[in-house]
């Protein structure tokens, strides 16, 4: 029997881990891989029970991007069936981007071209210190293009002109400083960050967590002007008069949790 490739499980909390699972390909991924990332995202995202989302990789490396196998085969595809081979990928990453969660990424080794990608269309990255990233794609002829619109807003383009063009290797501690990730540790503190973060993440309304994360894709960039100020007006009046709001807000004047607060927490 095949080793399944990516794992999903979810715990008592409702805490749903993702985990890559081709260690002994670094985690590389291919057309099957990336359809079910793509699966168990929506999964985890419909999932009502679901609070937040860990993604994680097992072995050496996070991930190695895509798989040697893999981009032998798209090298003989024709136009149109290279175009929908990135429309696959293309798929999964907004899927995770868009996941109506939190989604935390736990980096434990070095992420290569597609794997920057995922760690940034997560909310939140820890990385061990050891751990290397790698915007690979130019090395080979190619370039990062699927990839490009998260990891150009987590990095920025400034970052992006060097990284893309270069295809050097750098550390987690660049990669904090650049935001890519949001904390560097050692590699035995990872999970401890981890549930620091759910912990957190957990003691919060999920209805509000999820309507701050499309907040945050609605507003940025836009100019603050009349239309806007009043969009956001809306948004707080009716989340205030929401069940979740209404009950966050008598918890909070009467001094006790609210029922929302994650088991665990």
């Amino acid at each position: 029997m095949t080793e399944e490739q990516v794992l999903l499980d979810t715990d008592s909390r409702g805490v749903a881990t993702i985990t890559l699972n081709r260690a002994a390909k670094h985690n590389a991924f291919d057309d099957r891989v990336i359809a079910r990332l793509t699966a168990c995202f929506r999964q985890a995202g419909d999932d009502p029970e679901v609070r937040a989302v860990v993604l994680a990789a097992s072995g050496k490396s996070f991930s190695a991007g895509a798989d040697l196998g893999w981009m032998q085969r798209m090298a003989g595809y024709s136009h149109e069936q290279n175009r929908a081979d990135a429309d696959a990928l293309a798929q999964m990453l907004s899927t995770l981007n868009t996941l109506p969660k939190p989604t935390l990424a736990r980096v434990q080794g070095a992420a290569f071209g597609g794997a920057v990608g995922l760690v940034s269309c997560c909310d939140m990255a820890v990385a061990a210190s050891h751990a290397s990233f790698c915007l690979s794609e130019v090395k080979i002829g190619l370039i990062p293009a699927t990839i490009s619109p998260y990891v150009i807003q987590a990095m920025g383009a400034r970052a992006a002109r060097r990284y893309f063009l270069s295809a050097e290797r750098f550390s987690a501690t660049t990669a904090a400083a650049l935001g890519l990730v949001s904390e560097v540790t050692e590699a035995a503190q990872l999970d401890a960050v981890i549930a620091q973060w759910l912990d957190a993440l957990l003691g919060n309304g999920p209805r509000a967590v999820a309507a701050a994360k499309q907040l945050i894709a609605d507003i940025a960039g836009r100019p603050i002007d009349g239309e806007l100020i009043a969009e956001t007006s809306e948004r707080i009046a009716g989340i205030r008069v929401s069940a979740e709001g209404q009950e966050g807000l008598r918890a909070f004047l009467d001094k006790r949790k609210p029922g929302y607060v994650g088991r665990g927490s």
